[in-house]
């Protein structure tokens, strides 16, 4: 079951993924169930998974993407999001 982390530890990583991380939101969703999007926005996440919003030429629409491994703490949050980024760079051929 998935389980919440508390508010400012979920405002903080969204703030940090939006403001700094928006092209790796962008390879993330197209990688995992968003192929033909143009924008990515992290809008939540829990220990199961993150959710993002994106921009596809049909509209928007929120993509849930599951962790790849366990989420327990908040240092493990940085680990799955980075595995996420990882895994799409692999997929898409890039290095």
């Amino acid at each position: 079951m998935a389980e919440r982390f508390p508010d400012d530890v979920v405002q903080a990583v969204l703030g940090h993924m939006n403001d700094d991380h928006a092209d790796d939101s962008l390879e993330i969703v197209r990688a995992h169930g968003a192929p033909a999007a143009t924008a990515a926005q992290m809008i939540d996440l829990d220990t199961t998974g993150g959710t993002w919003r994106v921009t596809e030429p049909e509209g928007p629409r929120e993509l849930p993407i599951a962790w790849l491994g366990p989420v327990v703490e908040r240092a493990d949050l940085r680990r799955e999001v980075v595995a996420l980024y990882d895994a799409a760079r692999t997929d898409r051929g890039s290095s």
